[in-house]
């Protein structure tokens, strides 16, 4: 039995400010978010049925936040969960990055993935409701590590060289769970800047909104950027240790999550 199969929870919907954040149920659902993955990571298209999708998203779950009143898709993502490190190679995560260290996590893995928010979704209730989720199903199913890939726009990691200096600086995986090489292309920025002293206000102009906040719960990245041409994207490796959130950044997130 795979992990999803195991791990299914039965996540009620969340209402604030208008919007729903609730699981994708039918294959209309799931094939909304994949139009909204694709416009957002590859490209507008005119086309109803330009999707984004892969081989994992039939072993995650999938949470969409919409208009309550339209019923309009304003932000998506997905999570896997694994019971511990043992099956940490069939993650998403596991096709850019050796996972071998994670492999002996003990606790509970949830990797989030394709997360995206359409243009115009200015609304903060939006992201707001994302986290409420994810508060609750972490609480819920004792979730010791969140992972993921955090994607900067395009395949130039010149523009982020202040992000990733300060990436460098403050925020590297400790060693025993730090991700080693595996793609055939990647930046390895921890080395390359290691003299580089980033202008903080630059950096974190530059540094992708969601990466911010896993950085701002405690999060730390890989010591190496992988370049994914497919996507015009580069992305770092991403681990938030439950435990080590700070304890106010809890509070909000649970009172949220009520």
């Amino acid at each position: 039995m795979s992990a999803f199969e195991q791990t299914i929870a039965s996540i009620q919907p969340v209402t604030k400010g208008g919007f729903r954040a609730r699981l994708a149920q039918t294959p209309a659902d799931l094939q909304m978010a994949q139009q909204l993955r694709y416009d957002m990571f590859v490209g507008t298209s005119e086309q109803e049925q330009s999707l984004d999708s892969d081989p994992f998203d039939a072993f995650c779950q999938h949470v969409l936040i919409e208009d309550v009143e339209t019923g309009i898709l304003q932000s998506c993502f997905r999570i896997m969960h694994l019971n511990n490190g043992k099956n940490i190679g069939n993650t998403y995560s596991a096709q850019f990055y050796d996972l071998t260290r994670i492999a002996s996590y003990a606790k509970a893995i949830l990797e989030i993935g394709r997360f995206c928010t359409a243009p115009d979704a200015t609304d903060p209730n939006i992201l707001r409701l994302g986290w409420a989720v994810l508060t609750r199903y972490v609480d819920t199913h004792n979730i010791g590590l969140m992972i993921g890939c955090s994607s900067f726009p395009g395949n130039d990691t010149a523009p982020f060289t202040d992000a990733l200096s300060l990436l460098e600086t403050r925020h590297l995986a400790p060693k025993e769970w730090a991700p080693q090489i595996k793609s055939p292309e990647t930046d390895a920025f921890a080395s390359r800047l290691a003299d580089h002293k980033p202008t903080l206000r630059t950096a974190t102009a530059t540094m992708p909104p969601l990466l911010r906040t896993y950085l701002s719960m405690g999060g730390w990245v890989s010591d190496h950027a992988v370049i994914d041409r497919a996507l015009d994207t580069f992305h770092v490796f991403t681990g938030v240790e439950i435990a080590n959130i700070p304890p106010r950044r809890v509070q909000l997130l649970r009172a949220d999550a009520q």
